[in-house]
């Protein structure tokens, strides 16, 4: 099966109260827009994603630079903005089934999604749903008084989204009965026939306002892996010098299998180790051939797209350069800049600091340069 995924971000925001809506903002560097499309995208059953916004939000959309994302511009409610992407998705060819998804609920874990996939099988549509276990009262008003009226709760529950449905069906729905349609878009179902409504999950609630947002930073911050990073290269003659993928001008060289860069040796090194993935040495042997006098940028990119296809994601990068010279404060921003564009970042997300030992050992007599890194991931699951 072949599906899309519509990721609904064309509200208002007006109860998140923020100068900043909703759908960017950020956790660990990463929209929540660019959070639900990290997890979709581990799925190979997802062959589109379409992006539903509000124009108002056109710059910062522009600011994501998402790739091989579908963007469609919103219209005045959920409904409408919901049609808009079904509409362009029907004019599609190889695309069955459908995911309609809020913004607002980047928390669902791929457990659940991947059942939402799987149930869809042999479904109309698959709807996640969580049983209510708080009393439910409702107020009567009448002409001569207010009075409470308790609810049985059998049969009430919440939904969730994702939501997956047949294509052709749930675009005719929106199409001819959109008077219809309350919240969200199994409301259009009035045969309930080979309807999945399947366990959803307490952490896939959705983002309405600060608290909630801060709630889910809270459930990041306890998924949060630290890892170390260290490493140290002799300075000889007749070598290039570079550091954090910078060529330095220098009498002197570092000594090594690969073009001997310290620095970004130690963010590797920091980054597996909090990804739990091993070290430098066993992703990049200095036996092998292949990797003799090899950049460490070229490392680092492939160190990013292996922990990325695992669901890892870099929160920050803290560096020490230990070294008499150069000194670092010449090539720090430049140093920073090069760092998150190979790590794929913001510039917010790394800090660089430059120290000496005092003319002390090896270093201070300016014959190694040493650096070592801390670094913190989060995994999007």
């Amino acid at each position: 099966m072949s599906f899309c995924l519509i990721i609904l971000a064309g509200g208002n925001s007006h109860r998140f109260k923020s100068n900043v809506g909703k759908p960017y903002q950020k956790i660990a560097g990463k929209s929540l827009i660019e959070i639900n499309i990290i997890k979709a995208l581990q799925f190979k059953q997802i062959k589109k994603i379409i992006l539903v916004f509000n124009k108002k939000d056109s710059k910062l959309v522009k600011n994501l630079k998402l790739k091989n994302i579908q963007l469609v511009v919103g219209g005045i409610n959920r409904q409408q903005s919901t049609f808009f992407a079904l509409k362009y998705l029907s004019k599609q060819k190889n695309i069955s089934k459908v995911l309609i998804h809020d913004v607002a609920r980047p928390n669902f874990s791929l457990k659940l999604f991947s059942s939402i996939l799987k149930n869809m099988k042999d479904a109309r549509a698959v709807i996640p749903k969580i049983e209510i276990q708080d009393a439910i009262k409702q107020v009567i008003d009448s002409s001569k008084e207010e009075y409470i009226l308790g609810k049985k709760r059998d049969n009430l529950f919440l939904t969730q989204t994702p939501q997956a449905f047949n294509l052709k069906e749930i675009y005719n729905l929106h199409k001819n009965n959109s008077a219809k349609y309350k919240d969200d878009d199994i409301s259009l179902y009035m045969d309930l026939n080979k309807v999945k409504f399947i366990e959803g999950e307490k952490n896939n609630f959705k983002i309405t306002d600060i608290s909630d947002f801060k709630n889910l930073k809270n459930i990041y911050k306890s998924k949060l892996n630290v890892g170390i990073g260290f490493d140290v290269h002799r300075l000889v003659p007749k070598r290039k010098l570079y550091l954090a993928g910078l060529r330095i001008k220098s009498k002197l060289g570092t000594l090594g299998h690969s073009d001997g860069d310290p620095v970004l040796h130690s963010v590797i090194d920091a980054i597996l180790g909090a990804c739990k993935m091993g070290d430098i040495g066993q992703m990049f042997s200095d036996k092998s051939k292949k990797f003799k006098n090899i950049r460490s940028t070229i490392l680092l990119q492939k160190v990013i797209v292996q922990i990325q296809s695992k669901g890892y994601f870099i929160n920050n990068i803290d560096v020490n350069i230990i070294a008499q010279t150069p000194k670092v404060k010449n090539y720090k921003k430049k140093m920073i800049n090069n760092i998150a564009k190979l790590c794929e970042i913001s510039n917010d997300q790394i800090n660089i600091k430059g120290k000496t030992t005092e003319k002390l050992g090896v270093i201070g007599k300016e014959k190694a340069i040493a650096c070592e890194v801390i670094c913190s991931v989060i995994k999007y699951d």
